[in-house]
């Protein structure tokens, strides 16, 4: 199944299901600096890339995005990662992805109740 995941949702602290679990941290993912967690500070995102170019910006970022979501939430599977706007308007300070497009779990599991 597939999901999108933009970054403006609220934080929910008992979320019904597990797919809305598994959503709510690939946004924290998204969401977090590395370094920012004090007792795990490669939890996150890095910002070294946002000083280069975009489509170089873009790639590198794209990969942290799989990365960080492969490390730090095992139950999701990256499909694909897309960045607001289009190249023109981007400036290399503000090349961060805004949406995570789509998701897949690897197994099925019961939601919670």
């Amino acid at each position: 199944m597939r999901y999108s995941v933009e970054l403006t949702a609220a934080v929910d602290f008992h979320p019904a299901t597990e797919t809305e679990e598994i959503l709510q941290n690939v946004r924290t993912i998204l969401a977090t600096r590395v370094g920012s967690v004090p007792l795990d500070r490669g939890f996150g995102l890095t910002w070294e890339h946002v000083d280069k170019p975009y489509p170089v910006a873009r790639s590198l970022m794209t990969a942290a995005v799989i990365e960080a979501i492969e490390a730090y939430e095992p139950r999701a599977t990256v499909e694909s990662v897309d960045f607001d706007g289009d190249a023109e308007e981007k400036r290399p300070h503000r090349s961060s992805p805004q949406t995570l497009r789509g998701f897949r779990r690897d197994s099925p599991t019961p939601e919670r109740a």
